[in-house]
């Protein structure tokens, strides 16, 4: 899955208008695009083209692979050309970062499990979305994990990458974005105790017992807040 940067960075690229018109070229042609097919498409020398198709396969806009062209074989056909295709990968942009992706998932395996395992279907969703959470928190971790810094700094790094934007104040993490937004709009209840769990997972994946999640609705921001628990209640938790 790439990284928000990553998502970032493709949008960037996607910014200038050349670019643009060769990455739309490319995805609209039912072939692979050589360079020169590009260029001569476009009116551009075979170099630019050459740039600016690189730059967007950098970023995962493109695909690229090589073969002969058709018709040619054989020892003195030379080598290979590069040919460029669009990416078999979506290209999923947003600001504020958005997961809708991630919710459907999360719901369509409560689903699967409610009808599965015959449980109702908020219990199969605490359990799909909680699991999710561990999961992409589980991680190898050194011989200094059990500290309250490293807890902390383990689970900043996991809500960041799935676009919560957590931004800590003392010893409380406040999540600045809800992924899950417009769904959250429509659906509030049922989304805020799906992120409830999904950070629930998180800080068990992450082994971070001095944490603890919590429902704190504010406008603007996911209704999740992380806070820094006592000794006794740290204790429970293990």
């Amino acid at each position: 899955m790439s990284t928000r940067e990553d998502r970032l960075t493709a949008l960037a690229a996607m910014a200038e208008p050349l670019r643009r018109r060769l990455y739309l070229h490319v995805a609209g042609s039912e072939e692979p695009v050589s360079r020169d097919g590009a260029a001569e498409a476009l009116g551009i020398s075979r170099s630019v083209a050459a740039f600016h198709l690189d730059k967007l396969a950098e970023v995962g806009a493109l695909d690229v692979e090589y073969r002969r062209p058709s018709g040619r074989g054989g020892p003195g056909a030379g080598r290979p050309t590069k040919f460029y295709r669009r990416a078999e990968d979506d290209l999923d942009f947003s600001v504020p970062e958005r997961r809708y992706d991630l919710a459907a998932g999360i719901l369509a395996r409560a689903l699967e499990d409610a009808k599965a395992e015959s449980i109702p279907v908020d219990a199969a969703l605490r359990a799909a979305a909680h699991d999710y959470g561990r999961i992409i928190a589980s991680a190898p971790r050194g011989e200094d994990a059990s500290s309250p810094e490293d807890e902390l700094g383990r689970v900043l790094a996991v809500l960041t990458a799935h676009g919560y934007e957590p931004a800590r104040r003392d010893e409380t993490i406040t999540l600045e974005n809800c992924p899950f937004h417009a769904l959250a709009e429509q659906h509030r209840d049922l989304v805020c105790g799906m992120n409830l769990d999904v950070v629930d997972g998180v800080l068990e994946g992450a082994a971070a017992t001095h944490l603890q999640a919590r429902l704190d609705p504010r406008p603007g921001r996911c209704c999740v807040t992380v806070c820094a628990c006592d000794a006794a209640a740290a204790e429970a938790k293990n």
